[in-house]
């Protein structure tokens, strides 16, 4: 049971901690308000669990076939570019200042970072190909299917809640003019992660 446990809790942590476009946008939204990245994070996460039950349903199967795969990516390119071009828009926004909000327009605010996440990691094929892969592991390696995806998720969990903690914290140390540049660059990663898997799935590789 321990062995699931880690097994899955270093999977968990394979898949959210390299740099990515979620990781990007917790980032970005994280430098004015770590709920917001904790948002983008939980909204990813949702997706994931939505494709677990697809894949526990047998359903991910159907998915999971060369053509479906092409169209949930290039949706997911699309909306990835969109992303890209918000951040580019709201390069000069001010992180030192907060802004007041009425409860209302906060939790819309919440709730669309939210959806943003979760559209963006269900249009990627690569959450599909994971969550296969995952289940082909756990079967393999004989360990326990449900302990190992209590690991993967816990370690998701605490990524996408204490990593935009920490850049909430550590804002005061990055300046206007270098928040500037961290949207221009991050804007440019997202868009070339959008085009580069465009062109792949257009090109048949």
């Amino acid at each position: 049971m321990i062995t699931s446990f880690i097994q899955g809790f270093i999977l968990g942590l394979g898949a959210a901690v390299p740099l990515g476009p979620i990781n990007i946008l917790i980032m970005n939204a994280a430098l004015s308000n770590n709920k917001k990245g904790t948002a983008i994070g939980l909204g990813a996460m949702s997706a994931d669990i939505l494709y677990l039950l697809l894949l526990l349903f047998g359903i991910i199967n159907f998915l999971n076939h060369p053509t479906i795969l092409n169209i949930i990516g290039l949706f997911g390119s699309a909306f990835l570019l969109y992303m890209a071009y918000l951040i580019f828009k709201g390069r000069n926004s001010n992180i030192q200042t907060k802004k007041e909000e009425s409860s209302i327009n906060s939790k819309r605010s919440y709730m669309k970072l939210y959806v943003s996440g979760f559209i963006l990691t269900f249009l990627n094929p690569y959450t599909i190909a994971f969550w296969v892969s995952v289940a082909g592991f756990a079967s393999s390696s004989g360990l326990d299917p449900m302990i190992t995806v209590f690991g993967l998720f816990c370690a998701i969990g605490l990524w996408v809640t204490l990593m935009p903690y920490f850049v909430y914290k550590s804002k005061h140390k990055i300046s206007q003019k270098v928040a500037f540049y961290i949207a221009i660059g991050s804007s440019m990663i997202l868009a070339f992660f959008a085009f580069s898997t465009a062109l792949k799935i257009l090109l048949g590789e």
